[in-house]
């Protein structure tokens, strides 16, 4: 085996979950992980823990979801149960497929988002960690060879990730500081997010593997103005490009897409919580030096924003504000390292890609 699959299930059990010996772990992976997963038991054998392994299979997926009626979706309470009694929950993606569950229709995909809700909310209560094992499917959605996906994958991944935290931490202290957080990108973006009183996630790889950005949370009725994403949004297999969203009093009021525009439909309609932004982020993590079509790398690149319809990040919200909650989080994604100003309560802290206040530079790397 690969030395470096046993050096990402180091990071994943000890640094990530910080896995102990009494810790019931489940493991949720593709059958194309299933390198990882090995690694995974032995490195959980080292520590006495006691793991579980659910595989994921998107073609059997595709297959239920196909002849499914959505009016039939519920929670799978066996599941929510098993859960319940989790301690902690690796999560491993890598597509054999990656456009394997795109015939699916709408319906059935946000009847069983909502039906998996009750699981995401057990599953938030655990440590939990959410990470990628590379594929060749993967590689050849990102324009790379199997060869440089791995290295780019294992790269983001074997980091001084203490030294990321510390680098980042003005950051994100000036930012649970501010009131109004401002992102204004050429034509395409003029954003003004309500953020006082929030709190902020200083992503050092815990609950992402690759971490690297600094995110905060607006009022649920704290968003206002029009963004253009220059990412692709991608969502079980199906993709849209040139993604615009308009904002008024924290609801998408007006959405448009250059291709693809019922991907963003069947994602905002999804249930009332999915119009709303549970999340805003910025891309610290220069080791993701271009644009793969993964977002959990694409939302870390340094010189990226992203915007994440849906359930908040539960960390970023005190315990007497209001919370948005969604069976989706779905991240979009912003290149600002050209004409782009980002300011906290009026000052420019961050401009072209480059932070302008210390500890915040960008590398999110060793």
């Amino acid at each position: 085996m690969d030395d470096r699959i046993r050096r990402h299930a180091r990071v994943l059990v000890d640094h990530c979950t910080d896995v102990a010996s009494e810790d019931d772990v489940e493991i949720r992976a593709p059958t194309a992980a299933e390198d990882l997963v090995v690694a995974l038991y032995e490195a959980l054998g080292r520590r006495g823990a006691r793991p579980t392994t659910v595989w994921r299979n998107p073609r059997a997926t595709r297959a239920y979801a196909r002849e499914m009626d959505p009016d039939d979706y519920r929670p799978k309470e066996h599941r929510v149960a098993a859960l319940a009694a989790t301690d902690v929950v690796i999560l491993i993606k890598g597509a054999r497929n990656a456009s394997e569950t795109s015939d699916v229709d709408g319906e059935a995909r946000q009847a069983a988002s909502r039906a998996k809700e009750p699981l995401l909310r057990e599953r938030l209560d655990t440590r939990w960690v959410i990470t990628q094992h590379p594929t060749a499917a993967d590689a050849q959605r990102a324009g790379l060879s199997t060869a440089a996906w791995r290295s780019l994958v294992y790269d983001a991944v074997d980091r001084d990730w203490a030294a990321v935290r510390e680098r980042q931490e003005q950051v994100a202290d000036r930012l649970a500081a501010a009131d109004e957080v401002r992102v204004v990108i050429g034509d395409d973006a003029d954003l003004r997010f309500d953020v006082a009183g929030m709190g902020t996630y200083n992503d050092a790889g815990r609950e992402n593997m690759p971490g690297g950005e600094v995110a905060t949370v607006p009022a649920v009725d704290g968003v206002e103005g029009e963004i253009r994403f220059d990412h692709p949004l991608r969502r079980g297999g199906r993709e849209a490009e040139g993604v615009r969203l308009a904002f008024e009093a924290g609801r998408v009021v007006d959405y448009a897409a250059e291709r693809g525009e019922d991907v963003v439909e069947d994602l905002i309609e999804t249930d009332a919580g999915a119009r709303r932004v549970g999340e805003l982020g910025i891309g610290t993590n220069r080791g993701v030096d271009r644009v793969t079509g993964n977002v959990l790398f694409d939302e870390k690149a340094a010189g990226t924003v992203h915007v994440a319809l849906g359930d908040a990040l539960s960390e970023c919200v005190p315990e007497d504000r209001d919370e948005n909650e969604s069976a989706v989080h779905a991240d979009l994604i912003r290149g600002a390292g050209e004409d782009a100003r980002i300011a906290f309560d009026g000052e420019t802290v961050y401009r072209d890609g480059e932070f302008l206040i210390g500890g915040g530079d960008g590398s999110g790397s060793d």
